[in-house]
């Protein structure tokens, strides 16, 4: 899996303001439902809400991976998001959030789900990418180090 083959420079977003991991989740919903007619925006925020319930999708270092399964969604869909000031989401290291990578998936693809979140987590575990995803000028620069 190709980080190219699921994130688009239209869901590539820098510097986006939120002040908590609930508006955090629900302005990436918004956004991601005027972008794509097969999701509605209450329905992923629910959804997103529902995953974050039963643990952090925050895994450490100022990173975290929300993700959920949908009915509507028919392939694996991401949005890369760097926020402009992190956010407490209740990580593991307890360090707050600012830069997210939102995966939505079908229902079915359970082993492409794992897969996906294992080369996600593989990448932004990496102290350098995170650095160069930090300090990227705007969202343009930040796709570019995310498909290269």
């Amino acid at each position: 899996m190709n980080i190219s083959d699921i994130l688009t420079p239209e869901r590539t977003l820098a510097d986006l303001k939120c002040g908590s991991k609930k508006r955090t989740l629900e302005s990436i919903s918004q956004l991601l439902g005027k972008q794509m007619t097969e999701f509605d925006d209450k329905e992923l925020f629910n959804a997103l809400i529902t995953r974050e319930k039963l643990g952090s999708t925050g895994f450490g270092d100022g990173i975290a991976i929300p993700h959920c399964r949908l009915a509507s969604c028919t392939h694996v869909t991401g949005a890369l998001v760097r926020l402009a000031k992190a956010v407490d989401f209740d990580a593991i290291d307890q360090l707050p959030v600012d830069l997210l990578f939102v995966l939505l998936v079908p229902l079915q693809a359970t082993d492409e789900h794992l897969q996906i979140l294992a080369t996600l987590a593989g990448k932004f575990g990496q102290s350098e990418f995170r650095e160069r995803m930090r300090k990227a000028t705007d969202a343009d620069a930040m796709y570019k180090i995310a498909v290269a």
